[in-house]
């Protein structure tokens, strides 16, 4: 059993002692996520496969807060936000737009990428290397600004 699991199984047996319903919710879910993918694959899931997984669950609830909004739908962005920061406790500190840039002009140079065609030998590489800690999109953006030549 991976360490983060062993953590998510205390956290969830704190919340439920403490009647913290917004945390046993996420908790729960993201359990319950992780069960089904190691059903599915066949084996126990190491912390980097529950980091995405648990990834996955926070851009979920992001979208569903979006559509509360517009929905004007208070009571559930509340509750939607509330298990979203559960969620993020898990997850590593998200890089600044500066940080992935760094890491884009080293991929870049390692790959020899001389412009925007070049972009599918550079994001593979990207997004295994900062897989958990930068969003896909903000790579994708850096990526296209420094392979077209502005600069992040």
């Amino acid at each position: 059993m991976s360490s983060l699991k062993e953590r998510l199984a205390e956290d969830l047996k704190e919340a439920i002692r403490q009647r913290d319903e917004a945390r046993k919710t996420a908790i729960r879910m993201v359990t319950w996520a992780v069960k089904n993918a190691e059903v599915e694959k066949g084996r126990p899931l190491d912390d980097a496969e529950v980091i995405a997984i648990i990834q996955r669950e926070a851009r979920r609830h992001r979208e569903s807060i979006e559509e509360f909004r517009k929905g004007n739908r208070l009571d559930l962005v509340e509750k939607e936000e509330a298990e979203l920061a559960v969620l993020q406790s898990y997850l590593p500190p998200p890089m600044s737009r500066e940080e992935v840039a760094e890491a884009a002009r080293a991929a870049i140079a390692e790959v020899g990428a001389r412009g925007p065609a070049d972009k599918g030998k550079v994001m593979p590489l990207l997004i295994q290397r900062l897989a958990g800690r930068a969003e896909g999109r903000l790579i994708s953006q850096v990526v296209d600004e420094l392979l077209s030549g502005r600069s992040s």
